[in-house]
């Protein structure tokens, strides 16, 4: 599926099922409200009203179902018809299921997707991590023609009139940025190295007007950035911080996003065995969903000061390696002893964070990362986990998890009773815990957070995606839809304004849509 096109149109227009194979999906109480009149011209002559309504009678979702209509040209699908109430509304994950194992194969084909309209993001950034742009199958670069999967929503419920061609940009511009973040995670390091990925970043502030900020190598020593430094020397490649900035007029608030940019993690000294150490190209998840949901974001238009830092580095071994029983200078100025050279995420993002705070004058700092492997067993393999120092914010990520599908559950932030995990005889803290059964996800945040101070006044959000940014063998681009989601109180764009649960909606008033300080604000 690498070479599919993905496009979204308010009408698809009518074909013959077997020129362009069709997919028509959604819950099976949505799928009965759509008229035969909407279907016909996409069906037919190959599926009489008859044989739809026999199909639609056939399915019993448990949580999923699908009946062909036509050979392997036609399929209905249907989602599960209710969810609890930590997953989303859209069923965003199951969608992706679905499209992957019921969507007839083709040049052209077009799906069909059946929905309320506060489901309509949730469900193209679903529809999205379903085709993922990065292969190296031999049989792939042996084809030459170009695929095209054209998706039709069909809005049910309130407010369900046709979609319009602003909304549809919005779901381009996010489908765009999940397949982004999933096509650098899904790269190896011989060709995603640190390099690779400023190359990246630089492409997409020039498709922005954005020229980087970038700190590189050496230069990273001399600024104090020890801990970007220490994890990333041994490397070929050398390490860097690098940053986007949008800067517009009239913005009341400053916002960092930090990334986790492992392009390989091989544990350091503290080396990695044969069975964990595969996978850890998608070290960098963290950093490619900034990416992908900046360039978003920004594309959508967005009010306040905006800044993506990519903390990047590969953590090698070699003589010029980071040993246990070093001690780092940090970016904050806070030394830290090592006792674990595979703890190396927490060390990069304490610069990034620190340099959000000091440099940027970042009112909120929120850092993603592929952080600990214990996330997978405190939060699971679909929720990504949020620690945060304010429970507005924690509410908040749970909220906008369920509106986009990248769903998130909350951590125990406690500093008072975990922090002291990290106590060293001889530095101001060691960089791993010493009681690994003692919640290691909240103290591995705790550890990036305690280099902006834990009496910061600011919001610090923490999103460990560890999980949920792989489904298998393949990344999901988790992370994006979420920031989308999160920060959309602040966007121009009415669709990521109703999917915030933050700041402005859509459907407010427009003297509620004033830009004024007070209403924007999303602290």
């Amino acid at each position: 599926m690498a070479n599919v096109q993905l496009e979204f149109q308010a009408s698809a227009g009518e074909a013959d099922p077997q020129s362009r194979p069709l997919l028509v999906l959604g819950q099976l109480h949505n799928l009965h409200r759509l008229p035969w009149a909407q279907l016909r011209g996409k069906l037919q002559p190959r599926v009489t009203e008859e044989i739809w309504q026999s199909a639609l009678s056939t399915l019993n979702p448990n949580p999923t179902d699908s009946c062909p209509l036509y050979l392997n040209y036609a399929t209905v699908a249907a989602l599960p018809s209710r969810v609890s109430r930590h997953n989303s509304p859209s069923a965003a994950q199951f969608i992706t299921r679905l499209v992957r194992n019921c969507l007839p194969g083709g040049v052209n084909r077009c799906i069909v997707m059946v929905c309320e309209r506060s489901e309509v993001f949730a469900s193209a950034c679903a529809l999205a991590r379903a085709f993922p742009l990065f292969t190296h199958r031999s049989s792939a670069s042996r084809r030459t023609e170009k695929k095209t999967v054209t998706v039709e929503f069909f809005l049910v419920g309130q407010n369900n009139g046709p979609v319009e061609v602003e909304t549809l940009k919005c779901l381009a511009s996010a489908a765009e940025g999940v397949r982004l973040a999933a096509r650098i995670v899904d790269t190896p390091c011989n060709e995603m190295s640190t390099d690779n990925f400023l190359e990246e970043i630089k492409k997409v502030g020039k498709d922005l007007g954005i020229t980087p900020t970038v700190i590189r190598d050496e230069e990273l020593k001399e600024r104090g950035f020890g801990g970007i430094y220490g994890v990333g020397k041994a490397a070929l490649h050398p390490p860097a911080l690098a940053v986007l900035s949008h800067t517009p007029d009239g913005a009341t608030q400053t916002i960092a996003w930090v990334g986790k940019g492992i392009v390989y993690d091989t544990g350091g000294l503290s080396i990695k065995g044969k069975t964990t150490m595969p996978g850890m190209k998608r070290d960098c998840g963290g950093a490619a969903a900034i990416l992908g949901a900046f360039k978003a974001t920004v594309k959508q238009g967005f009010k306040d000061n905006l800044h993506a830092v990519f903390c990047l580095a590969e953590n090698a071994v070699g003589p010029r390696a980071t040993r246990p029983d070093d001690i780092h200078v940090l970016y904050s100025g806070k030394t830290v002893e090592i006792n674990n050279t595979d703890a190396e995420g927490r060390l990069i993002l304490a610069d990034g964070v620190a340099y959000a705070c000091k440099d940027l004058g970042a009112d909120i700092i929120l850092d993603m990362a592929t952080l600990t492997g214990a996330q997978g067993i405190a939060t699971g393999k679909y929720h990504a986990a949020v620690l945060t120092n304010n429970e507005e914010w924690e509410k908040a990520c749970v909220k906008a998890g369920r509106n986009c599908g990248d769903l998130v559950h909350p951590l125990v932030y406690c500093p008072e009773l975990h922090f002291s995990e990290f106590t060293s005889a001889v530095a101001d803290m060691k960089n791993s815990v010493a009681d690994r059964d003692n919640t290691p996800s909240s103290c591995a945040g705790l550890f990036i957070a305690s280099h902006i101070g834990f009496d910061w006044p600011g919001v610090w959000v923490h999103i460990d995606i560890a999980a949920p940014v792989h489904a298998g063998e393949r990344a999901t681009g988790y992370g994006v839809a979420l920031l989308l989601s999160l920060f959309g109180g602040a966007s121009e764009d009415p669709l990521l304004n109703m999917v915030s649960p933050l700041g402005c909606h859509g459907d407010s008033p427009p003297e509620d849509m004033e830009r004024d300080s007070k209403r924007r604000r999303l602290v």
